[in-house]
């Protein structure tokens, strides 16, 4: 594994981490020991970076991981960021600043076992929440009762990340960026290093769809996000298979098939491929498997791929995925 600098944060995590999404809810039914297994996986694995929320099965997963870094003595070895905010309505933007983010922030402190925690991200709060002062001086009060030790925030569009680095408490941000969400690598990718920001990769398998294992006709349990947001009918749609019609994700895929190195997963090629931009501090694929935690965390010690596979995946988006989401986020 190898290891990177967050930011300004004075830690160095796993370029490969783990998202946990996938084991606190809106990904079917995973029983409580799996959820527990993964986690433990990835400490197997030396992931010291994982990534969860307060809204993931009402507590669920940080509760996942609390269990088991009190089981492993591993509170001080693993860097845990987690969110809050997404039980605010969208409505509720200059909500932000009051008392409730701080009674989020203490249910996962008992979560999660922790007395400070490591990175707290507002959870994609509305764009309005961004231009108010009050939402970011909310993240300093906490910094200041030691109820937190970083702040930064989790964006659906790269315009909420450029708006949101122009406040100092903010020093990492959370976005999607995969071959099917490119945007993000054109300025603000340039801004973030420039600023010192750590930059934290979600969704890197478009909800499945890059690592070659879904079907066009896959059936989704009734509580998978992927049968119930297929048109963002629950939260931003830009979440759900990156935002790319299913069908015109799946033709994309058969588009980069013949690119992918011998030695190599679709998988594997899509994580590579978002290490290969020197920006990125962190990607957190999240699974409910844990071999797949282990195929995860092999991707930090493969060899970047060749500026031909980095332009076929270019031509790809241009030609099946640009249109559908770039103008967007």
């Amino acid at each position: 594994m190898n290891y990177r600098r967050l930011g300004s944060i004075d830690s160095d995590v796993s370029e490969v981490g783990l998202g946990t999404w996938n084991i606190g809810g809106d990904w079917g039914d995973v029983d409580d020991e799996t959820g527990r297994d993964v986690v433990r996986a990835a400490i197997d694995a030396d992931i010291d970076f994982i990534d969860t929320a307060d809204v993931y099965g009402d507590g669920r997963s940080e509760r996942h991981i609390g269990h088991v870094l009190d089981e492993r003595g591993a509170h001080d070895d693993v860097f845990v960021a987690t969110k809050a905010g997404r039980r605010l309505e969208p409505h509720e933007a200059d909500r932000y600043d009051d008392d409730r983010l701080s009674s989020f922030v203490d249910r996962s402190r008992e979560n999660l076992g922790e007395e400070t925690l490591n990175l707290l991200q507002l959870h994609c709060p509305p764009t309005e929440a961004y231009y108010q002062p009050s939402t970011f001086d909310a993240l300093e009060r906490l910094k200041a009762e030691n109820k937190i030790a970083h702040a930064g925030v989790s964006v659906e569009t790269v315009e909420e990340a450029l708006k949101a680095i122009e406040y100092d408490v903010v020093e990492t941000v959370q976005i999607i960026f995969n071959p099917f969400r490119q945007r993000p690598n054109e300025l603000f990718f340039e801004r973030a290093k420039r600023n010192d920001i750590g930059v934290i990769v979600r969704v890197p398998y478009a909800s499945g769809l890059l690592t070659g294992a879904l079907e066009r006709d896959q059936e989704f349990a009734e509580d998978d996000h992927r049968n119930f947001n297929r048109e963002g009918e629950a939260f931003d749609v830009g979440e759900t298979f990156a935002g790319v019609p299913y069908e015109t994700g799946h033709d994309a895929v058969d588009a980069l098939d013949p690119h992918v190195p011998e030695d190599l997963s679709l998988a594997d090629l899509t994580l590579r491929w978002i290490l290969d931009h020197e920006a990125v501090s962190t990607v957190i694929p999240g699974t409910t498997s844990p071999e797949h935690v282990r195929s995860n965390a092999a991707v930090s010690d493969l060899s970047p791929l060749s500026n031909q596979v980095h332009g076929a995946v270019r031509d790809v988006y241009e030609e099946y995925v640009f249109e559908h989401v770039h103008h967007r986020w």
